[in-house]
């Protein structure tokens, strides 16, 4: 019996197949060590795989498309649905399988190695940029103690890391300037180790065309448009620019019924990485704004003259987000609005 569709649930070491003919009768049921798995799918004729999108889940994909098969990556929280009573491997691998025949489903496009290794530079240098944070609040909190204390900013840490390493000052006692200094060399390495990381995002932002045209949009510097770039594999996958946005988490929270309709605060959903780099972005816009003025923006005026500046920073992320998917799924460049005439 030849198979049509399998559904794969990928682990670290074994994996659950499952597949199905076109009638939809099982043919074959099983687990596979990791090292027998492509030799599995090689001797299988090309058909349709289902995955998870998880972790490993796009290298699997390239793998299996090598080998001629259609692979497509689904939300787990949309498989989770077809899960039928208790929780194990053959039962996702089941519904993994009946999933990904659904004409609903929504897929995840797969992601070259070169937009992984982007990502990969993104998330650790967020990792560095938490850890730096925590090692400078631990510097401030320690030398309070003492009552030494700073302005906010790097600046004022920069005067604290100071204090710590002259050896001259009395405010602070040997032992505790023995701690200090171990926590700003920690901060300093941290730093460092977060500049070298950005040199190659920009060298990859100045090779990519799309990178330069969204970085042409106001409030999307280098490193958010590489991690659009990297991050939305393929945008006509998107049927607007409101569709990126839902999709990064920055729409508002429906809860309607009864013909009655609810909107709440932002769903938080999707991609969060972006939703924190577009909204920190429009911020930087905003406060732009309010030195050189709303000329170009009288409907973001209205709005921060109105509404908390944080839910004006949101609206204008996702105003950032539906541009910046004009951009890449139409190869447009950014066009500043118009002055209106007062």
């Amino acid at each position: 019996m030849k198979i049509s569709t399998i559904g794969l649930d990928i682990a670290k070491n074994v994996f659950q197949v499952h597949g199905v003919d076109e009638a939809g009768e099982v043919v074959v049921r099983k687990q596979l060590r990791r090292s027998r798995v492509l030799a599995f799918f090689e001797k299988q004729p090309p058909c349709l795989v289902g995955i998870e999108a998880c972790g490993t889940s796009h290298h699997w994909s390239r793998e299996l498309q090598a080998l001629g098969h259609e692979v497509r990556l689904m939300p787990a929280g949309y498989v989770k649905a077809y899960v039928k009573r208790n929780k194990n491997d053959a039962a996702d691998a089941e519904a993994i399988c009946e999933a990904v025949t659904r004409p609903t489903m929504r897929f995840v496009a797969t992601k070259t190695k070169e937009q992984q290794s982007v990502l990969m530079l993104h998330k650790t240098r967020q990792l560095l940029v938490r850890q730096r944070t925590m090692l400078g609040n631990a510097i401030r909190g320690h030398m309070a103690e003492f009552g030494i204390t700073a302005r906010r900013g790097r600046e004022g840490l920069g005067k604290l890391l100071a204090i710590a390493h002259d050896q001259d000052d009395e405010q602070v006692p040997s032992f505790a300037r023995q701690a200090l200094i171990a926590l700003a060399g920690q901060y300093q390495a941290v730093q460092a180790e977060i500049v070298a990381l950005e040199r190659p995002l920009h060298a990859w932002h100045r090779s990519n065309e799309t990178s330069r045209r969204l970085a042409e949009i106001p409030g999307v510097g280098p490193l958010v448009a590489t991690a659009l770039t990297a991050s939305v594999t393929d945008p006509t996958a998107f049927s607007s620019g409101r569709s990126l946005a839902a999709w990064i988490g920055l729409v508002p929270k429906e809860v309607s019924t009864g013909g009655k309709s609810r909107l709440g605060p932002i769903s938080k959903q999707g991609n969060r990485y972006l939703r924190w780099m577009l909204v920190t972005g429009a911020m930087a816009v905003i406060r732009y704004a309010k030195k050189t003025g709303f000329k170009k923006r009288p409907w973001l005026a209205r709005l921060v003259e109105h509404r908390p500046i944080k839910l004006a920073a949101v609206a204008l992320a996702n105003k950032i987000a539906r541009i910046a998917w004009v951009i890449m799924a139409r190869g447009e460049r950014y066009k500043e609005p118009v002055v209106l005439a007062t």
